[in-house]
């Protein structure tokens, strides 16, 4: 009765984890689409022109890429349970690396909302100068990137463990494992890549579609089919 309990359990955080691997891609991408692009290089004026009359829209981004963190401790967690008889040490240690992706997430948020509230507070406009402020966005666009990377080099290293792990066992497909490792690890290069580098090629965007595709893919799986029991085969 314990097993079968044990089993019922890791299959109910499969499906969590699929879930939330599909909504996490969602807030991110909502997030992202919703809170960039109002930057006008060299006219800081438009630039907070833009943001003043986009402020809800801007906010609703930046409250989806928080949710976004918020969730990716959902998903950690989900993983966690689901692949921890296979390896706990290995799945505590990847648990912790998504964490502290979360962690970087949700502190990146806070830094975003106080400088937008900052940009379009007309106290602000009245204390600073144009020129601090156009070195405050520089900063910005300069620590959104850094954070950006770092976090995805954790996010990454979780990830390469949590397929991995879900590899050793019979828990979903090989392909579908193999998949994820392929693309956890170029997620780690390419974000080396761009903070080595003081102009990363666009080029490296490319090295984001193959997780795209695992992550999808794999979340869809453990929503619908969750995880096969170790004596079946996948």
């Amino acid at each position: 009765m314990a097993n079968s309990d044990s089993w019922k359990s890791q299959i109910r955080y499969a499906r969590l984890a699929g879930f939330m691997f599909l909504f996490v891609i969602a807030a991110d991408l909502l997030g992202m689409s919703m809170s960039e692009g109002y930057t006008v290089p060299g006219n800081l004026a438009e630039t907070i022109h833009r943001m003043i009359g986009a402020e809800l829209l801007i906010r609703t981004g930046l409250a989806s890429g928080f949710i976004g963190s918020i969730c990716t401790v959902l998903l950690a967690m989900g993983l966690y349970v689901a692949v921890k008889p296979v390896n706990g040490n290995l799945a505590l240690l990847a648990f912790l690396f998504r964490m502290a992706e979360a962690t970087l997430g949700a502190a990146q948020s806070i830094f975003n909302f106080a400088l937008l509230k900052l940009y379009i507070s007309p106290d602000s406009l009245n204390t600073v100068s144009a020129n601090q402020l156009q070195v405050l966005m520089n900063l910005q666009s300069a620590a959104n990137s850094t954070a950006m990377n770092i976090a995805a080099i954790l996010f990454s290293l979780g990830s390469t463990i949590f397929f991995f792990l879900f590899f050793k066992s019979t828990y979903i497909p090989k392909a579908l494992s193999m998949l994820g490792l392929f693309a956890s690890p170029l997620v780690t290069i390419v974000s080396f890549a761009s903070l080595i580098s003081p102009h990363p090629s666009t080029w490296l965007q490319f090295g984001w579609l193959p997780i795209a595709g695992a992550e999808f893919s794999v979340g869809l799986w453990l929503l619908i089919k969750g995880i096969n029991h170790p004596q079946q085969e996948s």
